[in-house]
């Protein structure tokens, strides 16, 4: 089998990062996250591959947090596109770990199926080549083989590093995955490697019939119970790999002028605040409810799969302690009376 040698691991990224724009997971300063190999700084950043995740999950990089769609120019009564500024540069993401993977596959469901295809994310996603690192040990706050992630085969990964002693086992598997692997050809080794065992889970969560348990659950007082301490501060959907609201607005000078999308939250009154002033989700207990069914029910009847990946973030870094493991459970041995 192919190993990269733990040794050989800054040669591989300058070999990567010559073709494509590259993403790897990085200490810097107080934040981390996936930031592009041509910024590093071996004085101040530090490569994070072997932390199992860092606190921001790469869906930057196919979902920029702010992105110009098109530019255009006014000329009489007419309104004239100049630009569609789709993104075609070739990127890849290193080191990114299942649960983020899973993350990208269900934002590929979102802008890529049921008769809808976002071109702008499509000019992203095709030209982007995911090499996943496989986790074996699973940390304090990860549960994803609750929500259906395989933590040891990420399914739209390009490539699989397996971390074994002095480096990572090397499994391309996809078109994309071979070609990156030729890239780098001379600078893997063919070893025999012990491949690791699976860890057990330290937490644990029954996910089983909660998204048909919701549906008779909307108007359960267990809501305003659960959103009471929340502070709507959406902390948690930006650092979510999975979700993906945004805003269009246009930013004019004169007779021209550009559209540009950035990420919005579910969690701000202004999210769904209609033009006449009405607002479908006025209260904090409202917009709660409205994200945790989401995660729970709505995205697995429309997709099949919780919008929830397990990646634990939002449990580190809520600030009143919000836990959507315990949610699950409440919901779980919630009265609806049925």
């Amino acid at each position: 089998m192919k190993v990269l040698k733990s040794a050989k691991m800054e040669q591989v990224l300058d070999r990567l990062g010559q073709a494509a724009d590259l993403y790897v997971p990085m200490q810097r300063g107080s934040q981390s996250g996936f930031y592009s190999w041509k910024t590093y700084n071996k004085d101040s950043d530090e490569l994070m591959f072997d932390i199992l995740n860092v606190t921001q999950p790469p869906k930057n990089v196919v979902l920029p947090q702010t992105e110009k769609m098109y530019r255009f120019k006014q000329e009489g009564m007419e309104i004239n596109i100049d630009d569609v500024c789709q993104d075609t540069q070739p990127k890849i993401i290193m080191g990114i770990r299942p649960c983020d993977v899973k993350g990208v596959e269900h934002l590929d469901s979102v802008f890529l199926t049921k008769g809808y295809i976002d071109e702008f994310y499509k000019s992203r996603r095709d030209q982007t080549t995911i090499i996943a690192n496989a986790c074996y040990n699973p940390g304090a706050n990860c549960f994803c083989d609750a929500m259906g992630v395989n933590p040891t085969e990420p399914e739209a990964a390009d490539v699989i590093l397996r971390e074994v002693q002095g480096g990572y086992i090397w499994e391309a598997k996809t078109e994309k995955g071979e070609a990156v692997t030729k890239q780098v050809a001379d600078l893997l080794e063919e070893q025999d490697a012990k491949l690791p065992t699976l860890k057990e889970f330290t937490r644990k969560v029954d996910y089983e019939g909660v998204a048909e348990k919701l549906k008779d659950m909307f108007d359960h007082p267990i809501w305003q119970e659960l959103s009471d301490p929340c502070q709507n501060c959406g902390i948690c959907t930006y650092l979510c790999p999975t979700c993906y609201c945004f805003d269009i607005q246009v930013k004019t000078w004169g007779e021209e002028g550009y559209r540009f999308r950035c990420w919005d939250s579910c969690m701000y009154g202004e999210y769904s605040l209609m033009a006449g002033g009405h607002n479908p989700r006025a209260t904090s207990k409202e917009r709660f409810r409205n994200r945790y069914l989401h995660k729970l029910q709505f995205f697995k009847e429309r997709y099949g799969a919780s919008l929830c990946t397990g990646c634990g973030r939002c449990i580190v870094a809520c600030p009143v302690g919000i836990n959507i493991i315990s949610i699950i459970q409440k919901i779980k041995e919630a009265d609806t009376g049925a």
